[in-house]
């Protein structure tokens, strides 16, 4: 039985990493990621660096594939600030236009194309905007907002009549995993301010503002959910979200991340790490010299806008003490037919063991 081929866009994003490690371990797939940036770690796999804003390179890269069975898109291109551009149209623009660079030349050529996943998230819901009914589910009517998650899905829906293929469309929450240099990592901005911290003898103190109830999703099980819905008849042209199957609180999580980090909890101190961060770069450049870390000196090149994406998820600066939950409703996937779940709290643990064997974090 011939292999199936998964191509993978964003290699180098939470995703992307993880869909490439995990279909590289399989002995029935090969798979080719393709990312701007060639990420490290990935050696047993085949990577190729396209810029999918380069039409002409697009065409040339993947008018080749004429192998690809499965295609996992997971690339995303934001704006510097991060969040202003979710609201901006030339960065929803952009991203529709990198989808098509990708997509137009592969579909010409990949006779045996068979599924798609394409990432969304939780803004498909407005939670940048306001808060959404608890908890929310794929079947509501969308949020009348523009976004570019619905134009890449409005642009599948009009290629797809007539065609082999199907789509599955994934709406996670906050993702953790692994990747450097992501808008969207939330683990690599924590271990900075705590490596910060620790090197000066403070305890971890939570940042953010107050707490309110919210939900992770691990890279790999996303990677795993990606597989099963390319096999999966009832997977076929469906939304899904995807958690853990757990909730959590920061304040309450916050002991289990200090210990993974080896350190103690300390009182709040409300902090953005945003602004912050970036003004103690000598310093971990020095820690990364002082335990010969694999890691990038420069905070941008390993955090990248991170550290914005930490100050949202934790709160920082709310004035609404409490807060609405951001909950999303699994029921649609697991009576689908995927189960898997996850203690969040062990997630965490893991992620930063990961980061610490890799040696791109202290060491305990």
């Amino acid at each position: 039985m011939p292999k199936k081929k998964m191509l993978v866009a964003g290699a180098s994003g939470l995703v992307g990493y993880a869909a490439v490690e995990h279909f590289a371990q399989q002995d029935d797939w090969d798979v080719v990621g393709v990312s701007r940036r060639i990420p490290d770690g990935l050696e047993g796999a085949e990577v190729i660096s396209v810029d999918l804003t380069d039409t002409a390179r697009c065409a040339e890269v993947f008018g080749r594939m004429s192998d690809v069975t499965h295609l996992i898109y997971a690339a995303l291109y934001e704006k510097p600030g991060l969040v202003e551009g979710w609201f901006q149209k030339d960065q929803m623009e952009t991203n529709l236009a990198m989808l098509d660079n990708l997509f137009s030349p592969l579909e010409a050529v990949a006779q045996d194309l068979q599924h798609v996943s394409l990432l969304q998230g939780t803004k498909a819901y407005g939670v940048h905007i306001e808060p959404f009914p608890v908890p929310a589910r794929e079947r509501r009517p969308r949020h009348q907002h523009e976004n570019f998650y619905f134009l890449q899905e409005d642009y599948l829906r009009e290629r797809q009549p007539g065609k082999n293929w199907h789509w599955t469309v994934w709406r996670p929450q906050l993702i953790l995993g692994q990747s450097l240099g992501s808008n969207m990592n939330v683990i690599p901005a924590l271990g900075v301010y705590a490596a910060l911290r620790k090197e000066a003898g403070l305890p971890l103190s939570f940042p953010g503002g107050p707490p309110f109830v919210v939900e992770a999703i691990d890279a790999g099980m996303l990677a795993r959910a990606c597989e099963w819905a390319g096999m999966a008849e009832n997977a076929q042209n469906e939304i899904f979200n995807i958690t853990n199957g757990d909730v959590f609180v920061w304040q309450n999580v916050w002991p289990a991340i200090a210990d993974a980090l080896g350190m103690e909890v300390g009182p709040p101190e409300p902090l953005s790490l945003a602004e912050e961060m970036p003004k103690h770069e000598a310093e971990w450049a020095a820690i990364v010299k002082k335990y010969a870390l694999r890691a990038p000196t420069s905070l941008k090149e390993f955090v990248g806008q991170s550290f914005i994406l930490a100050d949202f998820t934790f709160g920082y600066g709310s004035r609404n003490q409490s807060p609405p939950p951001m909950l999303v409703s699994t029921i649609k996937l697991r009576q689908a037919g995927f189960h898997e779940c996850l203690d969040t709290e062990d997630n965490f643990r893991a992620c930063f063991k990961r980061f610490q064997d890799a040696r791109l974090l202290p060491p305990l």
